[in-house]
């Protein structure tokens, strides 16, 4: 039948039962308005129905022009009617003739884009601009042309399969979809089939699925196959359109194949010397598989004696078995060794073979080579212990050691002598004896670590070495001793059984059961009647007093010695002698001295003198700055009191010189000041001293003034020409500030030196002062400097 008469066929069927419902539509519609307008309108005429014609337009169809039509019943072809077109596309795809109703294509449409157009149309009264008809909707279908080719969806495609798979095995599907019209003729309909990979694949025409065609496919021989699969639409038929894509297939391994040793026999061979550990040689068995179905395990078989000399163990990487050394080889005793090894999968699988197929076995030959071995010692490290009082010469033990070779060289012994610091002894170079050559000591070294060498006779002198460790084991020949050099002191009104001192002591030897000292007095004929030693049985003794009556004014120093003795065989003792000061401790019982001369009594004689220089040149270095600072105060304080003078113009009677006490805290200094004059006076004739005089008097006042007091007979006598000098000379004034020494002592029997207490005969410069208070004089009116007082 011709294309032509078909499409019309088809369109005449397709439009009958458009119009019928679009009529039926056109009522309801029609019925609804006039039933909407009833109460407003008069009454007016019945429903009419529109005619036209359901519109079909096929796809990618280049021809413009009219597709239907639309008309109302009541057009009567005077043009009294307009049509109107709305909706999907009107206007720009679809146009209507007002008059005519006529429908026009303005495009080419593609049904791939959209399948059908949505619309409406209207028919209104041009004189009364009312609708002849109510709006009714129509649709515009597009038909579908065989125009698209059919596209895989998913790709690439890539599967796997087991090797060894049945025929039949789905191995995957593909899928292709085509944008036509499913439910229009054939041209959406498709079928697949094989372009390549026959005969071990196939596909099914309507599903896509691929499935082996061809059994036991082995992974060994091919392990990757491409599929070409093609697909065609109108079911195959010529005219249709088609595409092809690839599928690769992969074979997954199973284990079908079992180890094989390609040898029967593997020859290694391996010096004597071999260390332990090390890889004798390499073996492997072939497996045709991979991954976890090519792992195995090689094992030397339990039955040979060889078995524990050497081990196997396998290679994850490689699946190599790696035959190692467990034990030492030694050429003079076994040169060859012969032992079977067997290589078994980890993994079985008895679908596919028999259980003993996963194994296989071989032999393995190792050839041991001689080598020329150093001398081999008879213990890896020597050790002695030896008392340090052993006499030298003395034997402390032997080393021995030997050639392991065939022709057993002569070896010699010799001591390593960057190993041996003390050179303390000596080895013979024939038998290994080892003997004293200096006399030890354990307080100084108590161990001694040297090498031994052993050296072969031979020409390549092959050498070995070993360690030595000498001990060297106590004996008591060293005395105890005080832990430190004590520096007692005990402070006044200590009273009898108090501790003042605590002691211990220190030995050092090392003896095993440990330290255990014993502490006395040195043995005499009459007990010490000031201290005595307390033993505390726990390596600490006490110095305890004896009496109460300890002053510093009665004796300054004692001296107590003190007998520490160990508890060695045999008993060794020394003798201390301390020297207890006596001291006046503060409230708190410190003694703010005692660090004092306890540090200079412990200082040596050449210290001492250099101490003392040292305090001399700091002494004078002060004094002669405080002298220039007196100096330039004095000067300005005479130009002041020149100036007051003239105003108050004193009489003559009154004396040129006062004098000013300032109390400066502690030990009292003065300062004389010119003031108000109080009676005239004859020049006094100054006397010089000589150099040899301010020496000695510098000498005597600072290095000697720290170690004498008021009972040395030079000391009382300097003391007593000072106040002859101030009792005799009737011009100077009455203060104390050239009479102040380094040292006065304590309870001085001279008293004060000032020259208001020690002048005992009348005078005429200074009247007496009346004060109640004996030892306090009051000096305001000499110097008018307010209520000061000072004491003496």
């Amino acid at each position: 039948m011709p294309t032509s008469r078909v499409l019309a066929i088809v369109t005449v069927f397709s439009m009958i039962p458009g119009g019928i419902l679009s009529d039926i539509k056109g009522s309801r519609g029609l019925e609804t308005q006039h039933l909407a307008q009833k109460s407003t309108y008069p009454q007016r005429r019945l429903k009419r129905s529109w005619i036209w014609t359901q519109p079909f337009v096929p796809e990618e169809d280049p021809s413009l022009g009219v597709i239907g039509q639309i008309k109302s019943d009541s057009d009567r072809g005077d043009l009294s009617i307009k049509y109107i077109l709305t909706g999907e596309g009107a206007g720009n795809i679809f146009e209507i003739d007002e008059y005519s109703g006529e429908i026009r294509k303005l495009k080419k449409l593609d049904r791939e884009e959209k399948a059908f157009y949505v619309l409406q149309a209207q028919a209104i009264n041009r004189n009364t601009n009312e609708p002849e008809e109510p709006q009714s909707e129509f649709i515009v279908k597009v038909q579908d042309i065989n125009d698209n080719v059919p596209q895989f969806q998913n790709e690439p495609y890539v599967s796997s399969i087991p090797e060894m798979s049945p025929a039949g095995t789905t191995v995957a599907q593909v899928t292709a979809t085509d944008a036509d019209d499913p439910m229009f003729g054939n041209n959406a309909k498709l079928i697949y089939s094989i372009l390549q990979g026959e005969p071990y694949f196939s596909v099914e025409p309507k599903t896509g699925i691929v499935v082996t065609s061809w059994p036991d496919l082995d992974r060994e021989t091919r392990d990757e196959y491409l599929v070409v699969i093609q697909v065609q639409d109108m079911l195959g038929l010529s005219g249709g359109y088609s595409s092809s894509t690839t599928l690769t297939v992969i074979l997954t391994d199973v284990n079908d194949n079992g180890p094989t040793f390609q040898r029967q026999l593997y020859t290694f061979n391996v010096p004597e010397n071999a260390a332990i550990g090390s890889t004798v040689g390499r073996i492997i068995a072939d497996d045709g598989d991979i991954g976890i179905n090519a792992r195995m395990t090689y094992s030397l078989e339990d039955d040979l004696e060889e078995s524990s000399t050497f081990i196997i163990k396998t290679d994850p990487v490689t699946q190599e078995g790696q035959l190692l050394l467990a034990k030492p080889l030694d050429y003079e005793s076994k040169r060859r060794y012969k032992m079977a090894v067997e290589a078994i999968n980890d993994h079985v699988d008895t679908r596919f073979l028999p259980l003993e197929e996963f194994k296989d076995s071989t032999a393995i030959k190792i050839v041991v080579r001689d080598v020329d071995e150093p001398p081999a010692f008879v213990s890896p490290v020597y050790e002695w212990k030896v008392p340090e009082n052993a006499a030298v010469g003395t034997v402390v033990g032997s080393i021995s050691a030997r050639d392991t070779d065939t022709h057993n060289s002569p070896i010699r012994y010799s001591i390593d002598k960057r190993s041996d610091a003390t050179k303390s002894f000596r080895i013979d170079a024939n038998n290994g004896t080892i003997a004293i050559v200096k006399a030890l000591d354990r307080e100084t070294s108590s161990w001694h670590n040297f090498t031994i060498e052993a050296k072969e006779e031979t020409q390549n002198h092959l050498s070995s070495s070993v360690a030595v460790f000498i001990k060297v084991l106590d004996i008591n020949d060293n005395v105890p001793r005080l832990a430190r050099d004590y520096q007692p002191y005990i402070c006044e009104g200590t009273q009898a059984g108090e501790l003042i001192q605590l002691l211990s002591a220190v030995d050092v030897d090392n003896p095993e059961e440990g330290h255990h000292f014993y502490f006395s007095m040195v043995p005499e004929k009459h007990i010490n009647p000031n201290f005595t030693i307390r033993d505390n049985q726990d390596n600490t003794a006490g110095i305890v007093t004896r009496r109460s009556t300890f002053t510093l004014k009665d004796r300054a120093l004692y001296f107590l010695p003190v007998v520490v003795a160990d508890s060695g065989t045999p008993t060794l003792s020394s003798t201390s002698t301390l020297t207890i000061s006596v001291c006046r401790c503060q409230p708190a019982g410190h003694c703010p001295t005692a660090g004092v001369e306890r540090l200079l009594l412990s200082l040596d004689p050449g210290l001492q003198t250099v101490l003392g220089i040292l305090v001399c040149l700091v002494t004078i270095s002060v004094l002669s700055v405080l002298m220039l600072l007196l100096r330039r105060h004095k000067r300005k304080q005479q130009e002041g009191l020149d100036v007051g003078l003239k105003e108050l113009e004193l009489p003559d009677t009154v004396s040129q010189k006062v004098l000013h006490y300032g109390e400066t805290g502690g030990r009292r200094v003065n300062f004389c000041q010119p003031a108000i004059p109080l009676h005239p006076q004859p020049r006094r004739r100054e006397r010089r001293l000589r150099k040899e005089e301010v020496r000695a008097s510098i000498r005597m006042s600072l290095g000697e003034s720290h170690f004498i007091g008021p009972e040395d007979e030079v000391f009382r006598q300097f003391i007593l020409d000072r106040l002859a000098e101030a009792d005799q000379d009737p011009y100077v004034p009455p203060f104390d500030c050239l009479q102040t020494y380094a040292y006065e002592g304590s309870g001085s029997p001279t008293g004060s030196l000032s020259s208001l207490d020690s002048l005992t005969g009348e005078t005429e410069l200074v009247q007496p002062l009346y004060n109640p208070r004996a030892h306090v004089v009051k000096l305001s009116p000499w110097c008018g400097s307010g209520e000061e007082d000072t004491t003496f």
